[in-house]
C-alpha cells in the first residue's frame, strides 16, 4: 500500500507499507522522525503522540493507512525556522528533560493544551498530561515547564 499524506508541512509519500503498520512506525522507520517514541506500543504512555488533523492521538494505536491523506504534525514540526517551539524552549529551561524518552509526548500534548487554554489551572494541566508517563521525575520539572511555557505564551 502507499502512503501520502503530509508530514510537518511537507508533502510525503511512503511506498509498501503493510496495513498494519503503525503510524508510528512510519513515522520513525521510513521517514526517518525520530522524535515520537515507541514505549509501550498500547496507547498508555503517551510517548508517541502527534497531532492527525490537528487532534492529539496516541501514534501507535493509528494504523498507517488511517492517515492516508491527512496531516501530521510530530514533535520535529513544532519548531519554526530552527528555532524552537516557546514549549520546547521551557522543557529545556526548567530541566524538564531527564532521559529524554517521555519528553516529546509531554511536549506535544503541552502544546495540545496551550493551544487550546492559555492559562490553564493546576488542575487542567495535570489533567492535560494524564495520558503521558515519565519512569525518571517526579513530574515536578516537567508542570514548572508547562507554567513556564503558558506564561510566555499568554505574554506574547
Amino acid at each position: 500500500m502507499r502512503l501520502s499524506c503530509t508530514v510537518n508541512g511537507e508533502k510525503r509519500e511512503v511506498e509498501n507499507v503493510w496495513e498494519g503498520e503503525s503510524l508510528l512506525y512510519v513515522l520513525r522507520e521510513r521517514m526517518g522522525l525520530y522524535g515520537s517514541k515507541n514505549a509501550c506500543e498500547q496507547g498508555e504512555c503517551g510517548s508517541c503522540s502527534v497531532y492527525l488533523d490537528g487532534t492529539l492521538v496516541c501514534s501507535c494505536l493509528v494504523l498507517a493507512g488511517q492517515a492516508e491523506g491527512c496531516e501530521i504534525l510530530t514533535v520535529e514540526g513544532l519548531a519554526e525556522d530552527e528555532r524552537l517551539h516557546p514549549v520546547q524552549e521551557a522543557f529545556v529551561e526548567a530541566g524538564a528533560v531527564q532521559c529524554g524518552f517521555c519528553t516529546p509526548g509531554f511536549v506535544v500534548a503541552t502544546h495540545d493544551l496551550l493551544q487550546r487554554n492559555i492559562t490553564p489551572s493546576e488542575a487542567e494541566i495535570r489533567e492535560a498530561l494524564a495520558g503521558n508517563l515519565c519512569r525518571c521525575t517526579g513530574y515536578e520539572k516537567i508542570l514548572d515547564a508547562v507554567r513556564l511555557a503558558a506564561e510566555r505564551m499568554a505574554a506574547s
